[in-house]
Order: C-alpha cells, then structure tokens, then sequence
C-alpha cells in the first residue's frame, strides 16, 4: 500500500488517472482541462479547519458542479455550540474558479452575505471572512494567517472503480495560525496554541459513496504531533491516506479501522467512544466525543449525510521502534455518506 507517485500530468489522454499512488508533495499536475465528460460529477473544494483544545473554526468554498457550497461553522467545545451558516449558489460548473494547484491561486466569493478569501501571500496563507447576521443578527469577522511547518504533506491520486472517475487530494496538517474570529463584540483567539489543516480536494466523484477521515493537529508536552488517517471509497489497493507527524517528521502508516459503536438499533452511536486501530498494531487510539457537526441534507436525488465528531484523543502511534503517547488531544474523526 505504498507505490509513491512521479511526477507529470495528473490525467492521461482519456481523463483517467496516469497512476495511482500516493506522495508527501503535490507533485502531480491537475488541469480542469483535461477531464473528458462527466461534467457534472466534477468536485472541487478546499476546507480549511483551524483550531485549539476551546474553539474551532472551519472555512469551505466548493464548487460541485450543480452547486457552489460555501460554508462557516463556528465551534465553541466548552458550551458545546456550533452556529454554521452556509451559502448556496446552484449551476457553477466550475464558475467559482478554485486554483488547480494549492501552492498557488486565490480563490474568494462575495455576495450580500458573505466575503470570504483564501489567498496566498509569500509563503503563508490568509484566510478572511465577513459574515453578515451569523448568530443572534451578529456579524462574524474571522482574519488568519497560516504558515506551514512540515515538509512533507500527504497526497493521494485515488481511482474510482469506473472510467474516468478519480480524486487527487492533498492534507497539509500543522500549519501553525496566528489571527483571531469576532462575533459581534466576542472576540476568539485563534494564535495561540492554534494550528490548521487544509484539504485540497479535486476529482470526478461516482454517485454515491462513503468516507471516513480522522485529523489531528497539536502540541504535547513540548512535541508537535499531527495525524491524517482515512479510508473508504475508490480503490485504495497501492496506497493509503495515512500518515503521523511528529516534531517535524512524518511516518507513512498502512491500513486503520475506525471502530463506531452502535446503539440498540444497530445505527452508528457518534456520540460514544471510539477505537482506532491497525492489523501491525503501530495505531492504538481512543476517541472521546465532545461534540459532533452533524448535516444531512436530503434535496431530490442530491444527499449529504456528514457527521464529523470532534473530541479527544489518547493512545499511541508505534514508528521506528518508538511508541509516541498522548493524551486528550482535540482533534476530529468523521463519517460521510454522499449522494451526488
């Protein structure tokens, strides 16, 4: 489960994938262009998260094809608050103008309601938000800059079992935030302790499918320690998504399981404590629920079901040997289905 991708064009002659695979550098090139038919199946997003052990702040423009999703969500973990507000603009195609690259081009999208940036500026990233009546006819004022910390990133170039169906995708994790969110006369600090990941994602999605993703992104006791782990739709035989950081290095990881309890009907219990493990044994976490940002949006023949559960973790991670332990680390784990 680990062939490492070269570099070149993204897509072949006939808009399937060249090869499959996965790399710690977005080295393979995606061109819009290149992608033959189908283009209603088209999906582009970048999600940016940015958070600490108290609050939590997640930013997505999107561009589905029928749709264009963008998206806040405000997350308070101590009172247990999640206020979200989320902007539709139907029939985009591609309109919106997402960057085929994610080390370089701006996106933005202005309306009567909202004015939200992703722009890069020398080698850091600047996030900016103006939200018209986000809580309580309160407007939401969010300005961050990132800056990256780690070398190495994790992307995958996964194929659907299909023709010309594939996703390329990239996690940048631990990048470190300096800024702050505003709502109303609240203000939220968003530098200290504070770190972000980016999910750049751009692909020709299949109908229906399901994913699970799990990220972490901290400090323990003086040690920076970051994880993306997931898994779940298209053929995953050469690679996995899975990898762990720690001060500054990252260790490819194999296969994991995302263990969801169930209640007595037999559906998932989000809410209760979850396991993570590996077959080689080298992933070992609990996942204690703080909070879960639940949707599901169920419009004709278009369907999202997202849980995405945020809480602590504790365990470990075995790489070379060493067993690298923490404990009540916020970071989140989540289950989408999708109809689209």
């Amino acid at each position: 489960m680990n062939k490492e991708l070269s570099k070149g064009l993204l897509l072949n002659e006939q808009g399937d994938l060249n090869e499959a695979g996965f790399s710690l550098s977005l080295i393979k090139e995606y061109q819009r262009s290149q992608i033959h038919g189908l283009k209603w199946r088209i999906k582009e997003w970048d999600y940016y998260y940015i958070g600490n052990q108290d609050y939590g702040l997640c930013l997505t423009i999107s561009d589905v094809s029928f749709l264009a999703l963008i998206s806040v969500t405000f997350l308070d973990f101590k009172n247990n608050l999640q206020p979200a507000k989320t902007i539709l603009k139907p029939f985009t195609f591609g309109k919106i103008g997402l960057p085929s690259s994610s080390k370089e081009g701006d996106v933005s999208f202005k309306s009567k309601q909202i004015d939200i940036s992703f722009v890069h500026e020398g080698d850091k990233r600047h996030l900016k938000v103006h939200l018209v009546k986000f809580l309580d006819n309160k407007d939401l004022d969010a300005d961050v800059l990132l800056e990256e910390t780690q070398q190495d990133t994790i992307v995958v170039a996964t194929p659907f079992f299909k023709k010309r169906h594939f996703y390329y995708n990239q996690k940048i994790n631990l990048m470190k935030s300096e800024g702050y969110v505003k709502i109303g006369e609240d203000s939220y600090d968003l530098s200290r302790d504070t770190y972000a990941l980016l999910d750049w994602g751009r692909g020709v999605w299949t109908y229906k499918n399901t994913w699970y993703w799990s990220s972490l992104n901290r400090e323990y006791k003086g040690h920076r320690i970051g994880f993306n782990l997931g898994y779940g739709f298209g053929d995953t035989s050469t690679h996995s998504e899975n990898i762990f950081y720690y001060d500054g290095k990252s260790y490819k990881l194999d296969d994991v399981k995302f263990e969801i309890p169930v209640d007595e009907k037999g559906d998932d219990d989000y809410m209760s404590p979850w396991k993570f493990t590996s077959e080689k044994g080298d992933i070992n976490l609990t996942f204690k629920p703080v909070l879960n940002r639940h949707d599901d949006t169920n419009v004709l023949i278009i369907r999202s079901k997202q849980n995405q559960v945020f809480g602590l973790f504790s365990g470990y991670f075995i790489v070379n040997g060493q067993k690298i332990e923490f404990e009540d680390l916020m970071g989140f784990a989540e289950k989408v289905y999708n109809r689209w």
